[in-house]
């Protein structure tokens, strides 16, 4: 930011009404932009003015605090301390003062309504603001069958509230900060005070803050560009959800939330590759029922990654198979390779998640019988693929689907079609190294200083066994060790 454009975010606010309607012409273009306005009335015979941003305001509360105020020229008759008297009329439960013009834009263009007075350099700025948007539902991606059906939406102030309802700790903290030149993005960072790791919160603020960009239009993505710097690794280094239960229990283990304005999903931070294998319906069962769920996710997560390969790897060298298994393989011939069969159905079934995303409700139904009949039969029949290619084909992206994070979904489709190149260059020793690669990998990998595969590396027994059992709520004393927490005990 240059000299110039410092002393002009730091221009204060003038004692005349004229000079900072002039001020704001020239900046929101009042005048100009249908929806911000300065309306401007007398108050016990001093000149005042009310700024404000249409539709980002509540307007029966503002109907309301006019009513108030102007009502006051009829009973009030003291004309010597009109700020006092204007600040007591201001019936509402978030009414602050700035100084500075950069805090009135700022405060105005997120909803908030400022009131100046003439004669004054101090500005009361009003919190009514009613974002538009949609009330909180069941997020379509983390359904359970019993549970809550509520659901984050894009408003930041809704958001921080269905947490503050599960979680009524005066030491839950809720930190604003603002990022972006231009969009001013509001990000709140939570975390429950005398349990998270104070030098987390302490990065996490950091690379906010450090944080240069005119403007975060992809909302909680774009955040996690800057937060982890991820580049070309697909596996998901924070979590997503859009559930408050799920994201109240995080808090409680000593995890710290990322929310964004205009994002209806918060970002879990810092996670492993396990938390990301967890889904809420497992803690809505009883622990047998809970376990059970998740060993079937487990084994659609392991089929999704691996079940292709492995096979193509008994294709290649049939051998290796026991003799009661030697029907598994192809029974017929095709004009191509089994290697490039697999890959065309891989393209193919992603051709159709992405049709399935763009297609509109009413035909999606029609898209999977054209897909699913019509497609796959006749590309059977006419001895493109054989039955077997499709059906392992359709078992991978089943457990895909299983896999509770749509992010570690994909990031496993793409590391599959990497094992499946390496097996069909090099058969089963190709196969080998591309697991012993995958492994490697994501022992590698490290989320805001957390190793990835905690806890099998480094190993924990402890810890992994509540992940390969769900353990019951009452056994569950102590938080996770890999978050550092200050408090360590969750019961007495």
């Amino acid at each position: 930011m240059t000299t110039t454009e410092k002393q002009k975010v730091n221009i204060p606010i003038s004692s005349f009404l004229s000079d900072n309607e002039n001020y704001l012409k020239q900046t929101v273009g009042i005048g100009v932009t249908f929806d911000v306005g300065l309306r401007k009335f007398d108050f016990l015979g001093t000149k005042i003015g009310l700024l404000y941003v249409n539709g980002l305001c509540d307007s029966n509360f503002i109907i309301h605090l006019l009513d108030e105020v102007i009502d006051t020229n009829d009973v009030e008759s003291q004309r010597d301390n009109v700020t006092a008297i204007l600040e007591n009329r201001l019936i509402h439960q978030q009414v602050s003062k700035v100084k500075t013009m950069e805090e009135v834009l700022s405060s105005a263009l997120s909803g908030l309504i400022i009131i100046f007075v003439e004669g004054e350099e101090e500005a009361f700025v009003i919190d009514v603001r009613s974002y538009p948007g949609r009330s909180p539902a069941e997020p379509d991606t983390e359904k359970v069958v019993r549970g809550a059906r509520d659901g984050f939406v894009e408003n930041i102030v809704m958001n921080t509230g269905l947490i503050r309802r599960r979680i009524r700790d005066p030491r839950l903290r809720h930190e604003i900060i603002k990022v972006g030149e231009r969009s001013k993005t509001d990000i709140c960072i939570s975390y429950i005070q005398d349990v998270a790791d104070p030098d987390l919160v302490r990065i996490i603020k950091q690379e906010l803050t450090n944080i240069k960009i005119d403007g975060l239009t992809m909302a909680d993505k774009a955040v996690e560009e800057f937060l982890v710097k991820q580049s070309i690794n697909p596996y998901p280094l924070v979590r997503y959800t859009e559930r408050p239960d799920v994201a109240a229990n995080h808090i409680l283990e000593g995890h710290v939330l990322i929310i964004v304005d205009t994002s209806p999903s918060v970002m879990i931070t810092p996670t492993t590759f396990f938390h990301h294998v967890q889904h809420a319906e497992e803690f809505r069962q009883n622990p047998a029922v809970g376990t059970f769920l998740r060993w079937i996710r487990f084994i659609g997560i392991f089929f999704s990654l691996f079940l292709l390969p492995f096979w193509l790897a008994f294709v290649f060298d049939p051998s290796l198979l026991p003799d009661k298994f030697g029907f598994i393989g192809p029974n017929k011939t095709t004009n191509l390779p089994t290697f490039l069969q697999i890959i065309l159905a891989e393209v193919g079934l992603e051709f159709l998640r992405m049709a399935s995303i763009h297609t509109p409700t009413a035909l999606s139904t029609s898209l999977g019988l054209i897909a699913a009949v019509l497609v796959g039969q006749i590309a059977i029949e006419v001895g493109l693929f054989v039955p077997e290619v499709i059906l392992y084909s359709a078992i991978s992206v089943i457990g895909t689907y299983a896999t509770p994070s749509y992010e570690l979904g994909l990031a496993n489709k793409i590391a599959k079609i990497f094992i499946i190149l390496l097996t069909a260059w090099l058969h089963e020793i190709g196969f080998i190294i591309g697991v012993t690669l995958l492994i490697l990998f994501l022992v590698s990998i490290k989320s805001l200083q957390t190793p990835y595969l905690w806890p099998f590396l480094p190993f924990n027994g402890r810890a992994l066994m509540k992940i390969l059992i769900r353990p019951t709520i009452s056994s569950m004393r102590e938080r996770p060790s890999i978050v550092h927490p200050q408090n360590t005990k969750r019961l007495p």
